[in-house]
Order: C-alpha cells, then sequence, then structure tokens
C-alpha cells in the first residue's frame, strides 16, 4: 500500500527541525504511574508516532484497527502493542510492532526520543516512541489488525479548530473528558491515541 503525498496548510510544527523535536523530548518530564494503577498490574506497551517528512511539512502515520483484534476494535492508532519479555526496552517494542502491523522494516525508523508513560483505562501502560520513518515506502498491513494507514499533517493535528475535548462515559459509570479530533479523510482521532498526539503537540508547542 503506498500512500501519497499532500499538501497542509502553514504551520510552525509543520516546519519544526528534527533537532528541535529532539530537544522538546530531552524536557519532557517524569509521569509517575499513580500506586493505584500499578497495584492493577498495568501491561507495558509502546506505540510508535511515525513522523514522514512531506515538501509541505511533517505529517504523522495512523493505522485504523480492525473489528477481529481484542481491544480498541475499529479505532484509529499509532502501531504499537504490548511488550515481549524479549524486548529490550520501548524503543524494540515499537519498532517491532510497528513492522507487524504494517511492513515498515526497523531500519526504516530513525528514533528520537520518548515521552511520558500513559497510563489506559483498559489496563495498559503506553510508552510513546517518537521516530522519523523513511518514506515514501509501501506498506504491508497485517490484515487481521490493521484495515487502513493514512498520514495526517502535523500543522492540522496542532490547531485547536480541529480538536475538542468532551465528556465520555466509561462502562464502568465513571465520567472524563476526551480528545476527539475532527473527521480527516473520513477517520476520527480519538481517545488515547488522540491524548497522546496532543499530549505530544503541547510539548513540542513549548
Amino acid at each position: 500500500m503506498l500512500l501519497a503525498d499532500d499538501n497542509s496548510q502553514e504551520d510552525p510544527l509543520g516546519g519544526i527541525s528534527e533537532a528541535q523535536i529532539v530537544a522538546a523530548l530531552g524536557q519532557e518530564q517524569s509521569n509517575p504511574t499513580p500506586p493505584a494503577l500499578l497495584h492493577g498490574k498495568l501491561t507495558p506497551a509502546s506505540v510508535l508516532i511515525p513522523f514522514l517528512r512531506f515538501p509541505a511539512g511533517w505529517h504523522i502515520l495512523f493505522t485504523r484497527r480492525t473489528d477481529r483484534v481484542e481491544t480498541h476494535k475499529g479505532q484509529v492508532a499509532f502501531p504499537g502493542g504490548s511488550a515481549d519479555r524479549s524486548d529490550r526496552d520501548p524503543d524494540q517494542t515499537a519498532l517491532r510492532e510497528t513492522f507487524e502491523e504494517t511492513g515498515i522494516l526497523p531500519q526504516d525508523v530513525r528514533i528520537l526520543g520518548r515521552m511520558a508513560e500513559f497510563p489506559t483505562f483498559t489496563g495498559f501502560l503506553i510508552t510513546p516512541v517518537i521516530g522519523i520513518v523513511s518514506w515514501p515506502q509501501t506498506l504491508k498491513l497485517e490484515e487481521a489488525e490493521v484495515s487502513r494507514a493514512f498520514t495526517v499533517p502535523l500543522s492540522w493535528l496542532a490547531s485547536s479548530t480541529n480538536y475538542e475535548l468532551r465528556p465520555y462515559l466509561r462502562p464502568n459509570g465513571e465520567k472524563e473528558m476526551v480528545v476527539f479530533y475532527h473527521l480527516y479523510d473520513t477517520e476520527q482521532i480519538w481517545g488515547v491515541t488522540g491524548r497522546i498526539m496532543l499530549n505530544l503537540i503541547h510539548l513540542l508547542k513549548k
């Protein structure tokens, strides 16, 4: 599957340099997981936030999960998943899962850094890993897990006119404010993926 380039609107983040991204990640503050969540035995996981360099600025690669996966069926996500015991660190988890889901080889990703761990309601402790993917390239999607891959301009994701916080009722009856992006190319980024993306944008804008 080959994804084509398209134009993105002008935005300071669209032209942010690799050095500036690395510097922003280096100032990321630790985010200790609440003891109550740790006692719940969260499953370590990693996702890759894939930066793609397009002529008009950075794009981010997303996937849409199939209805056959165990969790987050049909939702937009970053490539990633649970850590294996053989993984030496979160970077390797993110690269391994990205290869399994999209066919992107680990050597085609240059890691820039990580964000703070992010606990989820569904029992995962996610480490977001940021990396630049060699582009363009043909993707080989894992059909059982990924129904589609698409890119979104970082400038669009960073614009406050394109997302909002809405109250969301969890299955256990708890309410929380959840990030919902507006539709882009018929896809909606929301929930944990939306929150991680927004956290990264706030970090890059500092």
